[in-house]
């Protein structure tokens, strides 16, 4: 079982092949391929190969399977006595992924 973890849009996510990751948006229709060349670190179960800072050679390989918003997060403001209230939500944007090879 190989496995890797890369890094996108400043956070990282450890992928093997055939699992499906929710990732920050990315650009691109669903169907489409990306590839992290970003890989921090990589293993097969045995070895371990840690990048300084990333890995030579590795590649992470993905399908993008749809685009879509996660849960509302309410934001409440708040100033006691002085009749201020503010309610307001935020949805962040995701890239659902699915890992179709990883090479380390």
């Amino acid at each position: 079982m190989t496995y890797a973890v890369f890094r996108t849009a400043g956070k990282q996510f450890r992928a093997e092949k055939g699992v499906t990751l929710k990732v920050p948006t990315l650009t691109g229709e669903p169907g489409s391929k990306v590839t992290f060349d970003d890989v921090l670190l990589s293993g097969d179960g045995e070895k371990v190969k840690a990048g300084k800072p990333t890995v030579k050679g590795a590649r992470v390989t993905a399908q993008i399977v749809r685009h879509g918003k996660g849960e509302k997060v309410v934001v409440f403001k708040f100033r006691r006595r002085e009749n201020y209230r503010r309610k307001t939500g935020h949805r962040q944007g995701f890239t659902e992924i699915k890992i179709t090879d990883v090479k380390g």
